[in-house]
């Protein structure tokens, strides 16, 4: 006798399931840290199915695929093949099964991983800083823009209604005329310099070090963001970390700061010993052509967060919340006559619903180049010692061609974009 067939409703997609041939297939590059913040929220939403990821190191990769088939024989993700793990992130952008990535690598891999998937057709969510230097940032840019892909930088602010909220007071004028702009970050750290030992197994040190000058492996710098994150071969420190998120919400509330030419100079300490090299403490000021000023500090000099400041009163806001200047501006209901900002309530549901709908993100490549550029060119200033001009639209300082040498790196063979 035949049994009765029965069909869940998640195969088919009913009561507000989404179904297997519906979800979007995402590879992950890069499982630690933000990576694995990413495949955890990944496994939240239905709209969206894990079937790769790529670290070079075997354990956490392997980790991270047993998490994810775990969760999706349980049956929360429908059944269907095994999450692959990969070494080589080119594997994964040659898979025809991948629709869009994420990417979470070590920072000197961001430009390369990005324009290699636009390159591949994939749409890619892309962790902040976008790129290390602003030859890469710009190769992004035109790779999205060359192969039509839906871009989303990691810059999940913009998805948070405070910081909209502070931005379309400030942009529409209820602050009046605005004057200034504060940004303060936390200041950076020191490491030790361990000793020199071998690679252990499981860790492709060749394909973690990509780009990258060669350096011998030692037991600190490839166990997290908080040992890469503050040497310069690998990142900016939090400067950038950091700065890139508050600096992106001060260009979307005073859009002057990232338009026509700016000066920009800046002072900042080092650490005097140990493997970190960026910025322990730091001032930078810049000027737009208009008269707003930016302060980008650490928390030495600037509150945690981004405040505007103008004729009629000021907002600040960070991620624990928004005050205001006065108080009552945080009543404030947009009338039809004002310009409201993109608005998105969640980052990574924004980046999915636009890889179905081909619409532009939250935070578009353009916008998180723009975002990142600002930490690059305070990270410049200081370095050379002197007060630069910079022109927006020709992403170059005038007449100053060693800070425009400091606007790309060399890449190790056989790595180039």
């Amino acid at each position: 006798m035949a049994a009765p067939c029965l069909v869940p409703a998640s195969a088919l997609g009913g009561a507000g399931k989404v179904a297997p041939s519906e979800r979007i297939a995402v590879g992950l590059i890069g499982v630690g840290g933000r990576g694995g913040v990413h495949v955890k929220t990944l496994l939240g939403m239905p709209q969206a199915r894990i079937v790769a990821v790529c670290d070079p190191q075997r354990l956490r990769r392997e980790a991270k695929k047993r998490q994810v088939d775990t969760h999706y024989a349980d049956g929360s993700g429908g059944k269907g093949k095994g999450c692959a793990a990969c070494n080589d992130f080119r594997e994964l952008l040659a898979r025809d099964d991948v629709d869009a990535v994420f990417g979470a690598a070590v920072g000197q891999w961001h430009g390369l991983h990005y324009v290699l998937a636009a390159k591949a057709g994939k749409d890619v969510y892309g962790e902040k800083p976008l790129t290390l230097t602003a030859a890469e940032g710009r190769a992004v840019c035109d790779a999205v823009r060359r192969y039509g892909i839906v871009f989303q930088t990691g810059l999940q602010q913009r998805s948070d209604a405070k910081f909209r909220q502070a931005c379309e007071l400030a942009r529409n004028g209820y602050l009046g005329e605005v004057r200034r702009v504060k940004v303060g970050v936390p200041g950076g750290a020191t490491i030790p310099s361990p000793p020199t030992v071998p690679v252990p197994e499981g860790l492709d040190y060749e394909m973690w070090l990509g780009p990258a000058p060669k350096t011998p492996y030692n037991a600190l710098k490839c166990r997290g963001e908080r040992f890469w994150g503050h040497i310069y071969d690998y990142s900016l420190g939090f400067l950038a970390a950091w700065g890139a998120h508050h600096l992106d919400i001060a260009q979307w509330g005073a859009p002057s700061l990232t338009t026509g030419k700016v000066r920009i100079k800046g002072t900042a300490t080092f650490p005097k010993q140990g493997m970190a090299d960026t910025p322990l403490t730091w001032r930078v000021e810049l000027a737009a052509a208009d008269g707003v000023r930016l302060s980008f500090t650490d928390l030495s000099a600037n509150d945690m967060g981004c405040r505007f400041e103008g004729t009629k009163g000021w907002v600040h806001v960070n991620r624990k919340g928004i005050e205001a200047e006065p108080a009552s501006l945080l009543t404030v209901k947009l009338k039809g006559s004002d310009s409201p900002l993109y608005e998105s309530a969640h980052h990574h549901e924004n980046f999915l619903a636009c890889v179905r709908t081909r619409r532009a993100t939250a935070v578009p490549a353009e916008v998180g180049h723009k975002a990142t550029l600002l930490p690059i060119l305070s990270d410049i200033a200081i370095r050379t010692g002197r007060e630069l001009t910079w022109d927006w639209a020709a992403e170059r300082f005038a007449a100053d061609p060693e800070a425009n040498r400091r606007l790309r790196r060399p890449l190790r063979a056989p790595w180039s974009l």
